[in-house]
Parts: C-alpha cells; sequence; structure tokens
C-alpha cells in the first residue's frame, strides 16, 4: 500500500518530532554522510567531461527521486511512520515560515558568520556535525533571502511556466536549453545573477550557506526542496498525459551528449534502475 508525502505546513507536533529524530538518528550511525558523498559525487557540470546525472542534463528528476527514496526508506528503518515532507516554496515564502521553526528545522544563521544557533541541527547541540563537504565547515550555515543582495523565492507563476511546457526535455540535454519542463524547474538561464536562477536553482540560493555547491546534502531541507520538485513533476505527468521522459533513445556517437547523458532505457547511476522505471511510483507513495 502506498504512503503519503505531506505538506510539511500539515505535519502535526508528533509528525514534526518523529521526522526530526529519524534524521537525527540515521546521521549518529554515520549513514546520512553517505548520501552527502553521493551528491558530491555526482554533483557534474555542463563544464565537466564524463556522464551527467543529477545535474544539468535530462535525469536530474529521476535521479533525485530515488535519492529520495534511498533517505526516506533510512528514516523508515529507524521508524516506520516518517516520510520526506515538502515544502511549497511558492506559498510558505518568509524566514519565518513552517520549515523555519525551532522544532523543524531551525531558522536562519546569525549574522556574523551565518551558523545556524537555533533548532535541532544548530551544531552547539552536537548532533549534526558536517563531516563531509567542500570546506572544512563543521556547522550548519543558513542566509535566508540572502540579506547583502536579497532575492525572493520563486513564484507560482514561476513554477507554472515550467509546469505549462509539454515537452520533457530537448537537444543538447544540458543546462542552457531554453524549452522543456526538465530545465524550466531545474531553473538553469541566460545571463548573469538572480535572473539567470529560476525554481530549482532560486531556491538554493535564496537558502544559502550550507545549500549552496555539491555538499547542499548537509542542510535537511534539501530533502523537503527536491520532495516538492520531485511532486511537481508528478503534476506535469498528470496534465500532460503521455508524455514521456526524453531522450528515448541515448545519443549517437559525434553528438556532444553522447556518453554523456542517460536515455530513458539505460541504467542511471549509482543504481541498477532506469528513467522509466521510476516514471511511475505510485505504487510507492502519493503527495497529500
Amino acid at each position: 500500500m502506498a504512503y503519503t508525502r505531506k505538506n510539511v505546513a500539515k505535519l502535526t507536533r508528533e509528525e514534526r518530532r518523529r521526522f526530526v529524530d529519524a534524521l537525527l538518528e540515521i546521521k549518529r550511525r554515520g549513514e546520512y554522510d553517505e548520501f552527502v558523498r553521493t551528491h558530491i559525487q555526482y554533483f557534474t557540470t555542463d563544464g565537466e567531461s564524463g556522464l551527467r546525472t543529477a545535474h544539468m542534463a535530462p535525469s536530474f528528476l529521476p535521479w533525485h527521486r530515488r535519492f529520495l527514496l534511498d533517505l526516506e526508506r533510512a528514516l523508515r528503518r529507524v521508524d516506520s511512520s516518517v516520510t520526506i515532507p515538502y515544502w511549497d516554496w511558492t506559498r510558505d515564502r518568509t524566514t519565518t515560515s513552517v520549515p523555519w521553526r525551532e522544532d523543524l528545522l531551525g531558522g536562519n544563521g546569525r549574522r556574523a558568520d551565518r551558523q545556524v544557533t537555533t533548532g535541532p541541527f544548530a551544531y552547539a547541540h552536537g548532533h549534526w556535525t558536517l563531516r563531509v563537504g567542500v570546506t572544512d565547515g563543521k556547522f550548519l550555515t543558513r542566509d535566508l533571502g540572502r540579506s547583502r543582495d536579497p532575492i525572493a523565492l520563486p513564484t507560482g507563476s514561476e513554477l507554472e511556466r515550467a509546469l505549462e511546457d509539454p515537452l520533457y526535455d530537448l537537444a543538447p540535454w544540458d543546462s542552457t536549453v531554453s524549452k522543456g519542463f526538465r530545465n524550466k524547474l531545474e531553473g538553469w538561464g541566460s545571463g548573469r545573477g538572480s535572473s539567470s536562477w529560476h525554481n530549482h536553482n532560486r531556491v538554493h540560493r535564496w537558502v544559502g550557506g550550507t545549500m549552496l555547491g555539491a555538499a547542499s546534502v548537509n542542510d535537511p531541507v534539501f530533502w523537503l526542496h527536491h520532495a516538492f520538485l520531485d511532486l511537481q513533476w508528478t503534476r506535469w505527468q498528470r496534465r500532460h498525459r503521455g508524455a514521456r521522459y526524453l531522450p528515448a533513445r541515448p545519443p549517437g556517437p559525434g553528438d556532444p551528449q553522447y556518453g554523456r547523458i542517460v536515455a530513458r532505457h539505460e541504467k542511471l547511476p549509482p543504481w541498477d534502475v532506469t528513467p522509466d522505471e521510476l516514471e511511475d511510483v505510485s505504487r510507492i507513495y502519493r503527495y497529500v
């Protein structure tokens, strides 16, 4: 029977406690840091050689769907009642909105060094030391809204721009495409600065601190953000019946993307699963 993922704003106090406790337990066991390592390992950009799976590629959505499932399974081994909630950043848009409460993710970082000092993931509590990252920082940091150069979270209309596109993705299958649902949701745009970041990318920058870069998994809000993106893929599929993951076939020799992206029926590293197999997860979970 499928379980449910809920809007974080709808969680009861007990559900919030159980979710936090399960996260802290897999962190204590050392399991959580493996998720950080995996995301860093597969954070390959357009400018790098080799296969791209997690970002700047069609497999952005199925890759993170499977990543979420792995984290959720780890949490549910601790507490079978726990599922990953989603953060609807088109509605809960302030620095004091539901995710940033004392009994959930804690709040913004302090002005001096952006260290998060409130909530269960504050460094001072001794339960959330950062051990895997691209810097030597030990504590969680945030700069909600980017105080020195403010930006706003994406709006519902910006999200709608992605959802209304009937095509999943298209050549050249990277961060430069201006059409297609995948990149409109992932959020790579032209130009510089805030105007070039949309939806997924803009949220990472709005949270700031630890959420910037390959080690963003160190901030638990990563999972709430990506659960909301996963929900958008489900909504897009419902709106555009019959629309599928693209490309259906891998690019051939001579194509700049040959060997660099995952086609619909190819295995999606690091798992033995294809995007095709991840398009329908209705038997596993649903959103409410």
